[in-house]
């Protein structure tokens, strides 16, 4: 059985980090461009409510709690709890094209119906993992095209 999931992602983004950054930061927004994001609150300063759902027909309540946030080394971390447990991390670093974003996560599944889900011999994690990147895809176009729209929309 699965008890932590970790995820590694690596985004090429057309703008420089300090604007990638910016946009990150700016979780309240993350349902404006991430598919996946079905709804965000902020409970205060440093922490909100997330529903996310993907693939799995399934949608995730998250409470994510801000642990660091050093724009000049374009880190940002959260804390994870609820259905599911750990931390998530980008890191935006610059490239001659504009920037790379590392995203890492480290997980443990919480929600009973993903734990029975992660159990299954064989697929259980390969169903988790394919989830998890149909996410992640959707988040990499749809913070492109955050970027290009907002970027043009400043000059």
């Amino acid at each position: 059985m699965v008890d932590r999931l970790a995820f590694h992602d690596a985004w090429e983004l057309p703008a420089p980090p300090e604007r990638v950054i910016e946009v990150l930061a700016a979780v309240d927004e993350y349902d404006r461009w991430w598919p996946q994001v079905k709804e965000i609150h902020r409970i205060d300063e440093s922490s909100g409510v997330a529903c996310i759902r993907s693939t799995i027909p399934v949608i995730l309540r998250l409470t994510l709690t801000c642990e660091a946030e050093i724009r000049d080394e374009g880190i940002l971390r959260v804390r994870v709890e609820g259905e599911l447990r750990g931390w998530c991390q980008w890191h935006v670093v610059p490239t001659p094209s504009g920037s790379l974003a590392w995203f890492t996560e480290e997980v443990a599944v919480a929600r009973p119906v993903l734990r029975l889900l992660a159990s299954l011999p064989g697929i259980g994690d390969r169903i988790l993992r394919a989830n998890h990147e149909a996410m992640m895809r959707d988040g990499k176009v749809g913070l492109r095209s955050r970027l290009v729209a907002t970027s043009s929309s400043r000059v």
